[in-house]
């Protein structure tokens, strides 16, 4: 029996918070929520999860910081960025302190479903 993946999402905005959840609930997946970059990043640290789903705009610690002391303290959970900046340079800073695929505002949701099934695939053959 496959076990029942985790993931944290961590965004300030609850009607995309709200989006999110209702899709991957759908996919049988557990989730949790946090609404700013410090108790995202509590819950990442204290917690395991399959997946962060992070934006990068939050009050109380932007989702850079957030990213980059998740990767400090040696947490190698995949994030996917999901954040309204959409500059090359954004992107580029994002994938390169550490996040593993990135996605703008506004997105769809058959992208961002796939995405996440792509994520999963890779680290079920990265466990072979």
């Amino acid at each position: 029996m496959e076990e029942i993946k985790r993931i944290l999402i961590i965004e300030d905005d609850p009607n995309i918070a709200n989006l999110v959840e209702i899709h991957l609930r759908d996919l049988g997946y557990q989730l949790h929520r946090a609404y700013d970059g410090r108790s995202g990043l509590q819950k990442a640290l204290e917690n395991d999860y399959a997946l962060i789903i992070l934006d990068l705009m939050l009050p109380k610690l932007d989702g850079l910081e957030v990213c980059k002391e998740i990767r400090y303290q040696n947490k190698y959970t995949p994030i996917l960025m999901l954040t309204a900046r959409i500059e090359e340079m954004d992107k580029v800073l994002g994938l390169e302190i550490g996040a593993d695929d990135y996605i703008t505002k506004p997105f769809s949701v058959r992208e961002f479903i796939a995405r996440i099934k792509a994520i999963f695939r890779w680290l079920e053959t990265d466990k072979r």
